[in-house]
């Protein structure tokens, strides 16, 4: 195994796990904005109070995006274990 082929099995699962985080990550970030414009609006300064939401949100993005994620971790270690063969010389 070259540190080429090392590199690059590196390189695609960091993408992979930027690719699989970042819309769970977006709705949490959405979700946080919105909360805290309301919290300034309001003047209501409960820490708890954005967190709640946060969980909520990004809960309910695990089950409509868990599939696609699963789906795409899946195909990854797939395409690993396929070219197996090629990694051990």
């Amino acid at each position: 195994m070259t540190v080429e082929t090392v590199t690059d099995i590196a390189r695609e699962a960091l993408y992979l796990i930027i690719k699989c985080s970042a819309p769970l990550l977006l709705i949490s970030l959405a979700v946080g904005l919105i909360v805290s414009v309301f919290q300034t609006a309001t003047s209501i300064q409960e820490q708890t109070l954005t967190f709640v939401p946060k969980i909520l949100c990004v809960f309910l993005g695990m089950m409509l995006m868990g599939h696609w994620i699963l789906n795409q971790i899946v195909g990854y270690m797939n395409e690993l274990w396929s070219n197996f063969s090629l990694y051990i010389r």
